[in-house]
């Protein structure tokens, strides 16, 4: 797993490259550092696998940003998306769609 990170402020993009198994999480957890973070975005273009232990992380990352600002997930892939619908995930994750259509049609 890579973690990019960028800052400005109390402003943290956070981008996870790979997979976010138990190891990976462990690690994840301990190089965040959210004190003073009032908008936290998590970038899941390039996760290729989130296990249990990944979720677990998001849990906690959102109670911490829900008592100091606001998460927000982006960029979620279609397998990383079915996995948090059936675990109910999605339904207190903050996801945004950043999808556009490939065209539009007006009249």
């Amino acid at each position: 797993m890579e973690i990019q990170k960028k800052g400005d402020g109390s402003i943290l993009t956070v981008k996870i490259i790979g997979r976010l198994d138990t190891v990976s999480a462990l690690e994840l957890d301990e190089s965040l550092k959210l004190d003073g973070i009032t908008y936290l975005t998590i970038d899941l273009a390039d996760l290729e696998y989130i296990a249990s232990a990944g979720l677990r992380l998001l849990l906690k990352m959102q109670k911490k940003m829900d008592a100091q600002g606001t998460m927000q997930i982006k960029n979620v892939r279609e397998n990383i998306r079915e996995v948090l619908d059936m675990t109910g995930f999605s339904n207190f994750l903050t996801i945004v769609d950043d999808k556009k259509p490939k065209f539009s049609v007006s009249f």
